[in-house]
């Protein structure tokens, strides 16, 4: 009863769709609930990251990580709310690797007397936290990418493994730009699909 007061119908309608795919594994109740956030959730991170394909990387990561953790949701907030926190910190940890990375070693700014002071700027390799956080996304990704058919497989190593741009990919596998384009979107779809369906093996 005290839920009734305190949430809407919609959020209501939430904890009654993590019920049901928590406890009885309803795949119909994980694809739901991800046809109802995806696009709000795609478009609060291609906000922040302003890169449409970095943003549907992001959002598939997303839904990931909280379907994968959806156990230990507790009703104390709206699912949507939880999902977009964890959306949000996804981006923001993308968002700071992807800052280091563009940082330019000639950077270099100059004191009161002129004197030229130079930047440390930190080496590509990753710290303890940033390399956790990579595991985890490749742990994420890992579950799905072998029920990928393989023409897929090695994009979505390339992309989300080796974290290469769809540039790099296209030079790597020597094909056009577009063409890899397309087979990661279609990859993307493929693995949507399997974060619904969960195959029982998150």
């Amino acid at each position: 009863m005290e839920l009734k007061k305190q949430f809407s119908d919609k959020a209501l309608e939430d904890f009654d769709l993590i019920d049901r795919a928590t406890k009885h594994n309803d795949e119909q109740a994980f694809a739901i609930l991800l046809d109802r956030y995806k696009k709000p959730v795609y478009h609060m991170i291609l906000k922040m990251v302003r890169n449409v394909d970095d943003a549907e990387d992001l959002t598939i990561e997303a839904f990931a990580k909280a379907f994968k953790n959806l156990h230990r949701f507790k009703k104390d907030f709206t699912f949507s709310t939880w999902l977009f926190r964890i959306a949000t910190n996804n981006s923001i940890d993308f968002i700071r690797k992807k800052r280091l990375e563009t940082m330019s070693l000639d950077t270099s700014f100059k004191d009161d007397n002129g004197e030229a002071v130079s930047i440390d700027v930190q080496d590509k390799n990753l710290n303890p936290q940033e390399e956790a956080i990579k595991a985890q996304k490749i742990e994420l990704i890992q579950m799905f990418v072998t029920k990928l058919p393989a023409k897929y497989q090695r994009l979505v190593r390339l992309r989300y493994f080796q974290e290469l741009s769809y540039e790099e990919i296209a030079k790597e596998l020597e094909a056009p730009l577009g063409t890899v384009k397309a087979q990661l979107h279609r990859a993307r779809e493929l693995m949507y699909d399997l974060v619904k369906g969960k195959e029982g093996h998150i």
